[in-house]
């Protein structure tokens, strides 16, 4: 049985206790200046992601847009090192129905390129968000602005919902 002294002094440790309060993106705070530890996925009306950690986003298509394609046989990287805008093409795929260009969610310089696509382009088919990303880009200052303006999860799902009907 709990003692009275016990009791307090658990409640007293509780009060004590610094509270952990993740940053809110309805803050006035610019996404800029939240931590880099804080990973977050955003999505552009043309159905590309970014999820972002720190400077550093990694890019693709979506599960909404690989299913729309349909079977994908082949997908264009960008060119590492090279500097893109917002909206600017930053690669291609090809499907049995379509072919599409990829465009660069925000704005920054492509560090990386998923090189495993160039060998099986399907694997956007069975992991678009996951293992099947096309490129890492380095936020510029104004890219890091830009992701104010794209949508999170739910507003994403509502979109792509609209656009299913």
């Amino acid at each position: 049985m709990a003692t009275t002294a016990g009791i307090a002094m658990r409640a007293a440790a509780r009060r004590a206790a610094p509270v952990f309060r993740a940053p809110s993106l309805s803050s006035s705070a610019p996404l800029s200046s939240l931590s880099p530890r804080f990973m977050s996925t955003y999505y552009t009306p043309a159905h590309e992601y970014i999820k972002v950690d720190g400077k550093i986003g990694t890019m693709g298509i979506t599960d909404f847009a690989q299913a729309a394609l349909g079977d994908i046989v082949y997908v264009e990287l960008a060119e590492v090192g090279d500097d893109y805008e917002k909206g600017e093409a930053i690669g291609s795929v090809e499907s049995v129905k379509a072919a599409s260009d990829v465009y660069a969610p925000v704005s920054g310089t492509c560090t990386e390129v998923n090189e495993a696509l160039n060998d099986e382009p399907g694997m956007v088919n069975a992991e678009a968000e996951g293992e099947a990303w096309f490129a890492k880009i380095e936020l510029s200052d104004e890219g890091l602005e830009e992701l104010e303006g794209l949508m999170g999860e739910e507003a994403y799902k509502e979109h792509c919902e609209k656009e299913a009907h």
